[in-house]
């Protein structure tokens, strides 16, 4: 007689919409990217400036996900299974990003990061083997100069995070009641709050560091969106909301793009807003985006695509933002006239748009499918065993 082992294929159906609002995301935090080069890096005056609340939006959805994908599987499925999966979903891609990141490193040399020349090729690799594991980089091995975590692909720190958040997860958390989750969720809500609110630059941004100040924000921007998405997926009850995905995208996009709230004399304006988009309209958004139903054909299709490359872009994008803002840094006295934008910097902006969608897509296609395929395959796939006498 024979028994089928505790690792199992995916049974349940993807939530075409909430993929879709993952992609809109996605590109959101590649334009904030982009935009912030024309800004100097000065939030008060951004265009898409609430771009970086996307990272947020990314840690609900995967709580969200998460909730949904694993909550009534753990009678057959041990913390091995579980680990395993989110390690064939997630790292073929960041080891990805993280070679895109060392591939381009010393191209990027530029006075905004002058000490890139004379990084030495060993220290270089041992970052880039460091990089591979998700572990972060210590300070003494920061090889750009701005404290990163991950000096060869930064927005990896959030991939961090979510690693902690599955930990958490698998560990302890699943094991809560939705009283005893709703609990922990309104107590890292209030942290949330409290870091807007007090934040000394009037936003949530931060995060990308083993730095202290930077962990604690990191940590505290995980752990409410995380928790909040994971006990949606255990109240949301399927129903079918017309033109979902169209108000889900509009309004996401819309909290993402206002323009900085209060100014310089009044930052915790700004952090509020911050909070309360996380807090508040971005479970909204996640609600009704699950309570949602989309027909087949192009609306599925771009929901599709957009979901698809949702993670590639993120992880792959940001070596190109640094591409860009060395090419800007090394050209100071094309950029600096009084006539507005160049041209061509607008040019180069909307190609780094267009290349990182098309790569993020390549890598999906070529890469990150066909390696997830092979991998489940060899470690996740239904074995029979002889059963033990």
């Amino acid at each position: 007689m024979n028994q089928i082992s505790s690792a199992f294929v995916d049974s349940k159906k993807h939530y075409k919409i909430l993929d879709g609002l993952r992609g809109v995301a996605a590109i959101m935090v590649v334009v904030f990217h982009i935009l912030e080069t024309f800004t100097g890096g000065d939030h008060t005056r951004q265009i898409i400036n609430h771009g970086y609340l996307a990272v947020d939006f990314f840690f609900l959805l995967s709580g969200f996900v998460i909730g949904y994908a694993y909550d009534d599987r753990w009678e057959k499925m041990t913390l091995g299974d579980f680990f395993k999966r989110r390690l064939v979903r997630l790292h073929p891609m960041i080891i990805a990003g993280m070679l895109i990141g060392a591939i381009t490193f010393y191209y990027q040399a530029s006075p905004l990061w002058p000490g890139i020349d004379s990084v030495p090729v060993e220290k270089f690799l041992l970052v880039l083997v460091v990089g591979f594991t998700l572990l972060p980089v210590p300070l003494s091995m920061d090889i750009r100069g701005w404290q990163e975590m991950h000096p060869l692909n930064g927005p990896a720190w959030s991939l961090f995070f979510e690693y902690i958040a599955n930990l958490l997860y698998a560990l302890v958390v699943r094991r809560f009641s939705k009283w005893l989750l709703s609990l922990l969720v309104l107590a890292a809500g209030a942290a949330l709050i409290h870091l807007g609110v007090t934040s000394p630059h009037g936003d949530l941004i931060g995060g990308w560091s083993i730095e202290p100040t930077q962990f604690r924000i990191g940590l505290t921007r995980l752990l409410y969106p995380f928790f909040a998405g994971l006990l949606l997926s255990r109240i949301v009850t399927p129903t079918r909301v017309k033109h979902g995905f169209l108000c889900c995208s509009l309004l996401l996009i819309l909290v993402l793009s206002l323009p900085r709230i209060g100014g310089n004399d009044q930052l915790w304006v700004n952090g509020l807003y911050d909070s309360l988009c996380v807090v508040v309209v971005f479970p909204v958004i996640v609600y009704l985006g699950a309570r949602s139903d989309i027909q087949d054909g192009m609306p599925a299709g771009i929901c599709n695509f957009l979901g698809g490359i949702s993670y590639p872009l993120y992880i792959i994008h940001y070596p190109f933002i640094y591409l860009f803002m060395a090419w800007v840094s090394n050209n100071p006295g094309q950029f600096n006239g009084s006539s507005g934008v160049p041209g061509t910097l607008v040019l180069v902006a909307f190609s780094v748009l267009t290349v990182t969608i098309t790569l993020a897509w390549a890598c999906l296609k070529w890469y990150d499918e066909p390696v997830r395929k092979w991998l489940s395959s060899r470690f996740l796939s239904l074995k029979k065993q002889a059963r033990p006498y």
